[in-house]
């Protein structure tokens, strides 16, 4: 029997709002030597990305603040980096939905299986993780609709790689589930970003001003490399962080709202994985 208990990194029933930030940690920490050093080479590639457009903006670390001179630039600023944000969570949310369903399961998933091509879907996935970024993008030049881009999206690479969903079936299997039980997914969603957001705002610029107080180099000199590695650090935590939170909050709200966890609890011996891959029409 699988371990259900108050360890369990996905335990087999409907979860509380604490429960689900508890094991979206745990299965963070299964995943980590796998996760983090594919955050880390995303989250620089996001800050080379980014940097042109904060000079066009005249954003300077650490904060990368507006310049009231430059709105239209720093609009599109951060569309495109809510956009970036979101395509690198999706990314990652490959591996970490399928650790996610091998622990439903009752089973750690090790980064050998989680490299392995074969069923992956990477390439499915790169396209879902491009449209998501770009629909978040669009979102945000918008404004408040970047809210609801992110909260209703969070879904979709899981729908592929747990679900085995084709992938013009993902995005509407996404939406389906964000709005289930009043929108209960996309809350947590929206509500576990903004706790990531203050924990990254907190620790980048903490540690910045933090050397500068130790006065043990010109900080002014070096404000850049600096900067960028410190957001690179902190964003190498958070987005798998979110990433887990996306697989657990899928399979929690199957469980909720489909009975996944009764029909996985009758499922007869060998035949968990083909429950779990049975969606509900």
């Amino acid at each position: 029997m699988p371990d259900v208990g108050p360890t369990a990194v996905l335990p087999r029933r409907p979860l509380t709002v604490g429960e689900l930030l508890d094991s979206a940690v745990l299965l963070l920490r299964g995943q980590a030597r796998l996760l983090v050093p594919l955050a880390v080479l995303l989250a620089l590639a996001e800050q080379a990305l980014l940097h042109p457009l904060r000079v066009l903006a005249d954003a300077r670390p650490p904060a990368y603040w507006l310049d009231p001179d430059r709105l239209g630039w720093f609009w599109l600023l951060l569309a495109l980096g809510a956009g970036a944000e979101a395509l690198i969570i999706a990314l990652l949310g490959n591996p970490a939905a399928r650790g996610a369903g091998a622990a439903l399961l009752g089973r750690r998933a090790g980064p050998r299986e989680l490299l392995r091509p074969g069923g992956a879907r990477w390439g499915a996935t790169l396209l879902a993780a491009a449209g998501v970024g770009l629909a978040v993008s669009l979102a945000g030049l918008t404004g408040p609709a970047w809210f609801v881009a992110y909260g209703l999206l969070g879904a979709v690479v899981p729908a592929l790689v747990v679900d085995r969903l084709p992938g013009y079936r993902a995005p509407g299997r996404a939406l389906t589930l964000a709005f289930r039980a009043g929108g209960r997914a996309a809350g947590i969603r929206l509500l576990g970003y903004l706790g990531w957001w203050l924990i990254r705002l907190g620790i980048g610029l903490g540690v910045y001003h933090g050397l500068g107080l130790l006065g043990l180099f010109d900080l002014d000199a070096y404000a850049l490399p600096v900067a960028t590695a410190a957001w690179v650090a902190v964003n190498a935590l958070a987005y798998p962080a979110l990433a887990c939170l996306d697989a657990v909050l899928h399979l929690e709200t199957r469980m909720r709202t489909e009975g996944l966890d009764i029909r996985l609890s009758r499922a007869p011996a060998g035949t968990p994985e083909p429950v779990l891959l049975a969606v509900q029409r």
